[in-house]
């Protein structure tokens, strides 16, 4: 078979900021709106698409540095573009918003790849599976009992997910309610708890017992994610069954590579939007597969699908209820829940998304 050459003509971005539907926050965090940055990648007169979550001012970043890292090369070598535009962000720092953006080109140009070849993202790579199991993922701090309970019961019913996760941490005094409640409200589903490192090593080994004995099965970031010690600590000493997760700031294998090293975490998580994009990912999920780790990939369940039905070791994807709801309102072709799984279709080339850009023009925030 005679591949047609294509070299990376020109890259397009633009940010978009949506508002949330009611107020949201965390352990540690408050947001009343998420921003979206989306590339648009050209070659053989075809595009592709990716985008991260991160803040509008990376679209200069990637307008310029990292266009003129990867334009001109091989649009079938995307890997070669990842470590070009690694390169060119060395006297930035290459974790934060300049992995965020990376991430995201990276993932326009596997999706570009793909789409030239007309084959589905998932198939290119190698599919390990057909589906991918989710977790519904939000309970906000803000959000009453009924709320919470509302969404749970939700994800449960409507959705069939075996496993659904809220957050803590924001009044410890009231935590053991809040989860008590979902835990009625989960049933036979695993109930998983994030405090988004808000705790001391100290405290989060106390909310652990506490809640503990209402079987929760997953606690995430009980303390902050740079603390190794503190995470092994609690791994070491969390009532039986219940997994410690971590790694969702997680931007160079480096980093990955001293987690899974100090043996911090049950399951590790990445988020492909974050990490280097699918190049990113998969490498991470090598490095899993090697601590034999299981992987679980954070938020942006649309853009993890594909390289998350090639990832050996994955667990499960995050079905954050913020971003599911983005990329059903601004992408046609977003998953949709079945049976606790998403599913990638096969049917549509690359990442299987088309951009609304008429749906999304009223949010739009900075365009290069």
């Amino acid at each position: 078979m005679t591949r047609v050459e294509a070299r990376i003509e020109k890259l397009k971005t633009a940010a978009y900021t949506i508002p949330t539907d009611g107020p949201e926050a965390d352990g540690t965090f408050a947001w009343d709106a998420t921003t979206l940055v989306l590339v648009k990648a050209f070659a053989g007169g075809r595009e592709g698409l990716g985008f991260t979550y991160a803040d509008a001012s990376i679209a200069g970043l990637i307008a310029a540095t990292l266009a003129r890292a990867v334009e001109g090369l091989d649009v079938f070598d995307p890997s070669r573009a990842w470590g070009a535009m690694q390169r060119a962000v060395r006297n930035l720092g290459r974790e934060g918003l300049a992995s965020t953006a990376i991430s995201a080109v990276d993932a326009a140009l596997w999706d570009l790849k793909a789409r030239l070849l007309d084959l589905p993202l998932a198939t290119l790579l190698g599919r390990i599976r057909d589906s991918v199991p989710i977790y519904g993922s939000g309970g906000f701090t803000t959000y009453s009992d009924d709320k919470m309970r509302a969404q749970l019961e939700n994800w449960v019913g409507r959705d069939g997910c075996r496993s659904v996760k809220i957050k803590i941490g924001s009044d410890p005094g009231l935590d053991p309610h809040r989860v008590e409640v979902a835990r009625r409200a989960a049933g036979d589903a695993a109930l998983f708890v994030d405090a988004n490192g808000a705790f001391s090593a100290r405290e989060a080994l106390r909310m652990a017992q506490a809640i503990g004995e209402l079987d929760v099965r997953w606690f995430e970031e009980p303390v902050s994610s740079d603390n190794l010690e503190g995470l092994a600590l609690i791994r070491a000493s969390a009532p039986g069954g219940m997994d410690i997760a971590a790694g969702e700031y997680g931007y160079t294998l480096d980093y990955f590579e001293r987690m899974l090293s100090a043996q911090a975490v049950d399951c590790q998580q990445a988020d492909l939007t974050r990490c280097g994009g699918v190049t990113g990912f998969l490498r991470v999920a090598i490095l899993c597969e090697t601590h034999h780790i299981d992987l679980s990939g954070h938020c942006g369940p649309a853009m993890h699908l594909h390289a998350a039905c090639a990832a050996p070791r994955l667990r499960h994807l995050e079905w954050f209820h913020d971003h599911a709801r983005i990329e059903a309102m601004l992408f046609e072709g977003a998953p949709v829940p079945c049976a606790g799984q998403i599913a990638p279709d096969l049917s549509r080339p690359g990442h299987g998304l088309e951009f609304k850009s008429a749906d999304a023009a009223k949010f739009l925030v900075e365009e290069r």
